[in-house]
């Protein structure tokens, strides 16, 4: 389909009154084009970037931009990124300056343009260049070197956090143990990691359902962080490793001096990384980068008053009788695609509630809609006889139940704190399974919505204790889906992990 074709959509729409619905629509039809050409002969259409960019930026509703933001980050970008080739990846790189240097010449873009300059990056191909060049630096960073502070960016979503950074943090700690370790990112993360004394974490958001310049606004308040963190620590003694974070949409945004910052490749396609998980992988980064051999789990640094209370509430099962406490969640991190469905779901929890004093904690997630489902869920199991319980993470309404299932509403690092207690873990591909995984509690992941092995493997958990998957093929036929072949499967690694 020409541009044109939707360039003249796009205009008579505007003339309208537009609604999200139309606008939904049509974004999501000239990014499955932009794929189209792409995919058939690798063809970069560049006008329909510019279009989706338009459609970003063209209102003061941000609730009419979300629509244009989402198929560009959702359909194009994000499918880039999930591939782990060089092209793919090349690519990603070429449309982020794309819309970054669109943004820039906006009136909305000014700060961004003026940030820009400040690091002499006056067009899309100096961003390109920069970002190309980051990627083929093999720069070392000596242990012998005089480092004071070390800036981290996160990966933004907790389970790649925990994957990744934590790592990072491991390593880099023990080469220099006299630096003061400052993790940019999300206030959740000192749920997972407020345990830990030596990380100081700097709290800044970012929108990942928000709109284009939403979305690139995270990138000021991280220089404004840096700039002052800088001014307690000389430049020269101050390093900053980019995990291939949001924050930085990947590398693309500057930050820092370039002698001064490392680039974990987490998308790279090469020799190193062709069968490892991510953990794998960031050991084997930070070994190259400092030239010494060593190795660490992810690992999680949960604060004391959620472990404690963790504790008091299996404590409580156990004396009641309960023999086994599996810990279960349902959560997608808004993804849908990694979801079997309804019918799977409710058939493992009653599976699972055949074994003898079973208790199963089951995360009821975030928001209203998880809420609501969960809650289904469990009348589900309730109308088959079964004992429920629903309860805050908490509340000590659990000391009747010795079997069943304990619905719980709690936020992430308490139910890091539950896993950590509970004797498995059981879920889809999301931050918990990392968790466990870090923890060392023996973990399950059913692997749903992506056919891709590297992804797969990439984003398998990873910990000193065994973590199996269960790969879940609903991209080909959904419709041949065999609920009951996957509960088997399900079982069966169970009970060989006990063999």
């Amino acid at each position: 389909m020409k541009s044109c074709f939707y360039r003249d959509k796009w205009s008579a729409l505007i003339k309208e009154t537009a609604d999200n619905h139309a606008l939904k629509r049509l974004s999501r039809q000239i990014a499955y084009s932009f794929l189209d050409y792409y995919l058939k002969d690798c063809h970069y259409k560049k006008e329909y970037i510019d279009l989706l960019c338009e459609m970003t930026t063209f209102s003061e509703d941000a609730q009419l931009n979300n629509s244009g933001a989402q198929a560009l980050f959702g359909i194009i970008l994000e499918t880039l990124c999930d591939d782990f080739e060089e092209l793919q990846t090349v690519t990603y790189n070429k449309v982020m300056t794309q819309v970054i240097s669109y943004c820039r010449n906006i009136p909305a873009g000014k700060e961004l343009d003026l940030a820009l300059r400040d690091f002499g990056i006056y067009s899309s191909q100096d961003l390109l260049d920069r970002i190309t060049k980051i990627r083929a630096d093999e720069s070392s960073l000596s242990p012998r070197k005089c480092v004071r502070k070390i800036l981290l960016l996160s990966r933004v979503t907790i389970g790649a956090d925990v994957a990744i950074t934590s790592v990072i943090i491991q390593r880099l700690t023990k080469i220099f143990p006299e630096a003061e370790i400052v993790l940019i990112g999300e206030s959740k993360l000192e749920e997972v990691y407020g345990g830990n004394s030596r990380i100081k974490i700097r709290k800044v958001s970012y929108s990942r359902k928000g709109g284009l310049l939403e979305r690139l606004s995270s990138w000021h308040l991280v220089l404004q962080i840096i700039q002052q963190e800088i001014a307690s620590c000389p430049l020269e003694k101050t390093i900053l490793v980019d995990s291939d974070s949001r924050l930085s949409q990947l590398g693309v945004l500057p930050l820092i001096p370039l002698d001064n910052y490392f680039f974990f490749d987490s998308r790279s396609d090469t020799s190193l990384n062709t069968k490892m998980s991510m953990a794998e992988l960031a050991n084997a980064w930070v070994n190259k980068l400092v030239g010494e051999e060593e190795f660490c789990y992810p690992k999680v640094w949960i604060p004391k008053s959620y472990l404690d209370c963790a504790t008091r509430f299996c404590n409580a099962l156990r004396n009641n009788g309960a023999e086994r406490i599996i810990a279960v969640n349902f959560g997608v991190g808004g993804n849908p695609r990694k979801r079997v469905g309804r019918l799977l779901e409710e058939k493992l929890l009653l599976t699972l509630l055949n074994e003898p004093n079973t208790v199963i904690v089951l995360d009821k997630g975030f928001g209203e809609e998880e809420l609501a489902y969960i809650n289904s869920l469990i009348s589900s199991i309730k109308e088959q006889g079964y004992p429920v319980i629903h309860t805050l993470f908490d509340s000590q309404n659990n000391a009747e139940i010795n079997r069943g299932i304990i619905g719980v509403q709690s936020r992430i690092g308490e139910v890091a704190a539950l896993i950590a207690k509970c004797d498995e873990f059981i879920g889809y591909d999301s931050a918990c399974q990392h968790i466990a995984a870090a923890l060392g509690t023996p973990c399950l992941t059913i692997f749903a919505g992506s056919n891709n092995m590297r992804f797969i493997r990439r984003w398998s958990a990873y910990g000193p204790n065994t973590s199996h998957i269960i790969h879940v093929d609903t991209l080909t036929d959904p419709s041949i889906i065999d609920v009951d072949d996957i509960i088997t499967r399900i079982m069966h690694a169970r009970k060989m992990r006990n063999v």
